[in-house]
């Protein structure tokens, strides 16, 4: 596949987390079915918040509880939420498929790579310290890093000094509408993945990504 004239070839590839290098969707639904359970309402089933990972707890509270951060236990809920998904924080998460592969077809082309994601840093690290691959990237940017959390760039500025690079000589990817937004406001070209979460919200057309990729190795085809 032919590169569009306007982009280059990057130094880096930035990823985000949750929806874009891992699948984490069955353990952030076991947690909130367990605050279902406890209520004395059915599970919903896993995969029924598949499309809403990507908001968080936020999300997840939305869907199971008709809950918005207004409700007057919301912050409860939502601080109850993160003890059990932190309890579960890696049973049934997993990379992508072809995830690896691509992570390691990047570092044979002299790529870097590394992690920006909104998650906070209770998770992230020991998320990505289950898994040896995460050891190989160069820089893993949390959501609570910086003072801000994407769409802000600073997260993403964040990285690339981490890194030694220029904002420009970076790629970001990600499966949220914020990612392509905080790509694009850092000055990185932005990359949808199409394969992750998405949800509803704006369409995907509206987003401004400079790429679409719908499988993780589409993406060496621009490289």
């Amino acid at each position: 596949m032919q590169m569009p004239v306007e982009l280059k070839i990057p130094k880096a590839v930035l990823f985000d987390l949750d929806g874009t290098l891992v699948d984490s969707s069955l353990d952030l639904g076991a947690a909130v079915d367990v605050m279902r359970e406890k209520r004395g309402l059915r599970p919903l089933g896993a995969e029924h918040y598949r499309e809403v990972c990507g908001a968080g707890a936020r999300g997840l509270l939305r869907l199971a509880f008709d809950m918005s951060p207004d409700h007057d236990l919301y912050d409860s809920m939502k601080h109850e939420f993160f003890d059990l998904y932190q309890s579960k924080l890696t049973e049934q998460t997993d990379f992508f498929a072809d995830i690896p592969e691509l992570l390691t077809a990047l570092m044979g082309k002299g790529l870097h790579w590394g992690v920006v994601t909104n998650k906070m840093e209770r998770f992230t690290t020991p998320l990505t310290k289950n898994y040896p691959l995460f050891g190989l990237s160069k820089a893993v940017v949390s959501g609570d890093t910086t003072a801000h959390s994407k769409p802000h760039p600073e997260p993403l500025l964040e990285a690339a000094r981490r890194m030694g690079l220029s904002p420009l000589e970076c790629w970001y990817v990600g499966d949220d509408h914020r990612d392509m937004l905080a790509a694009k406001a850092a000055g990185m070209v932005g990359v949808a993945a199409l394969y992750g979460y998405i949800g509803g919200g704006e369409p995907i057309e509206s987003w401004g990504a400079d790429l679409h990729i719908k499988r993780p190795l589409e993406l060496l085809n621009y490289l």
